[in-house]
């Protein structure tokens, strides 16, 4: 009778794992606090704050301009001169710019060219390049790329974010691998506890030899040896975690010991990374930040060459201004009263100019290999991840059937023992056998759960559902 008592115990513990009063953490859970509070994702931010602050300064070349120059000079009483000049410019898109002026002089020793009226002489009029600078110019260029740098930076911190998700699940998953690990070794140290007190109370009636209580004090030694080691494993993973735990004051927190993962993520993982096999089908390559950030890269090039282009051409500017004394008298300014100028300039070999456009053009051909390469890369690899996420699904129905039938080997050896026609060691080896098979299956499903996160980064879906 005791020694049937002593085997429905070991029965029932292979199969009851202890329950603690813990806390779970889902990975959704875990990856919601990532994305919102790590200084990581929040320095990702700063490069969108950058390009649009950037994007300002090259708005502020359109910026109206007041300009104001005043000279005087005095020297033993005499007024060699006195001159104010003040200017309002107005920058447009195209190479022109509106420009109004004000003009009063005085003095002894002026220039000719520089007598003006006593009340002073009003401008109005524009400034035009015809040629080079009309459709391209710095500043439009300045403006076009800093939208697209501003584009650009949005998916480039879409991928370094993304990266950080990926590190972030990764270090979830071995933490709960470690975990799982532990609860394995928790669960045949019970049975090794119950095992070896049977074995020794039965010894001391006289049932069984002195060296099988030997031999299950080194079973259960050795499974108190292999919890320690998956504790110290399980202690540092969760530490590794807590290297992403923030709070919202930048303040780091260390993860409890009553807070474990969440052992059935394997049904919500694929919820949570956006990976179900109906989000790659309908995930449009285009649409891959890497892809589109090199898209905005090669657009702001051709703006680039664009400009370079233009400046093959001749300088030729324009100006002309309508000149009056009473500026309040629209009528006043005609065209018998105007001050007009034409510079033109021309390299001869434009040496630097067309090497300046063979550059730009190199670089762009430079940014199209890149794409069509980084296109297929991502293809592919997106190819081989699903032919392993499959591999893994294959593996584990394979180690599923190892686990059941080294556990039903279990059994009936146990049950041999006890009727006493086994050994203490066929006993051990058995189970030795299915802790092996366990793991085994711990670990394929961590590999599983890491190329889940490898397809994450790939298709580099910043974004995390949660439960």
């Amino acid at each position: 009778m005791r020694l049937l008592i002593l085997y429905l115990a070991l029965f029932f513990s292979v199969f009851i794992s202890a329950q603690d009063s813990t806390n779970v953490i889902s990975l959704s859970e875990y990856l919601g606090y990532v994305k919102t509070f790590h200084p990581i994702v929040k320095q990702a931010n700063l490069i969108v704050n950058e390009s649009e602050a950037k994007l300002m300064k090259a708005r502020g070349a359109f910026d109206p301009k007041l300009e104001v120059d005043y000279d005087r000079k005095k020297f033993k009483n005499t007024e060699y001169y006195d001159r104010l000049n003040a200017t309002f410019k107005i920058p447009t898109w195209y190479g022109i710019e509106l420009k109004g002026n004000f003009e009063e002089n005085d003095g002894f020793f002026l220039n000719p060219e520089a007598n003006l009226p006593d009340d002073g002489l009003y401008s109005v009029g524009v400034s035009v390049s015809l040629a080079r600078g009309f459709l391209a110019n710095e500043r439009m260029a300045m403006l076009k790329q800093g939208k697209m740098f501003v584009k650009q930076t949005q998916a480039d911190r879409q991928l370094q974010v993304n990266t950080i998700l990926y590190n972030a699940s990764v270090t979830y998953f071995n933490w709960l691998k470690t975990y799982n690990e532990k609860r394995v070794y928790e669960d045949f140290l019970e049975n090794a506890k119950i095992r070896f007190n049977g074995i020794k109370k039965s010894y001391e009636e006289g049932e069984m030899p002195a060296i099988d209580t030997i031999e299950a004090r080194i079973a259960l030694n050795d499974r108190k040896l292999n919890l320690e080691k998956t504790r110290i494993k399980f202690i540092k993973s969760s530490l590794e975690l807590s290297n992403y735990l923030w709070l919202n004051d930048n303040t780091p927190i260390e993860i409890e010991d009553n807070v474990i993962p969440d052992v059935n993520t394997i049904a919500t993982v694929d919820a949570t990374l956006n990976t179900s096999e109906f989000m790659i089908e309908n995930f449009d390559l285009s649409q891959h930040p890497k892809l589109q950030s090199l898209d905005y890269k090669l657009q702001s090039l051709n703006i680039e060459r664009r400009l370079k282009l233009n400046n093959l051409l001749p300088k030729v500017d324009l100006q002309y201004n309508f000149l009056s004394e009473t500026p309040e008298i629209s009528r006043s300014f005609s065209t018998s009263a105007y001050k007009s100028g034409l510079n033109i300039s021309f390299p001869l070999f434009l040496r630097k100019e067309r090497a300046d456009l063979k550059l730009a053009k190199l670089k762009m051909q430079d940014t199209e290999f890149e794409i069509q390469s980084t296109q297929v890369t991502l293809k592919n690899k997106i190819d081989a991840i699903n032919q392993e996420l499959a591999s893994y699904i294959t593996q584990n129905e394979f180690n599923g059937v190892i686990v059941n039938d080294y556990g039903t080997m279990l059994q009936a050896e146990e049950r041999k023992f006890f009727l006493g026609e086994s050994s203490l060691f066929l006993v051990n080896s058995r189970e030795s056998k299915l802790i092996d098979a366990k793991l085994k299956a711990i670990e394929l499903e961590n590999n599983f759960f890491n190329t889940k996160a490898t397809l994450f980064n790939v298709l580099a879906i910043s974004d995390v559902n949660p439960n």
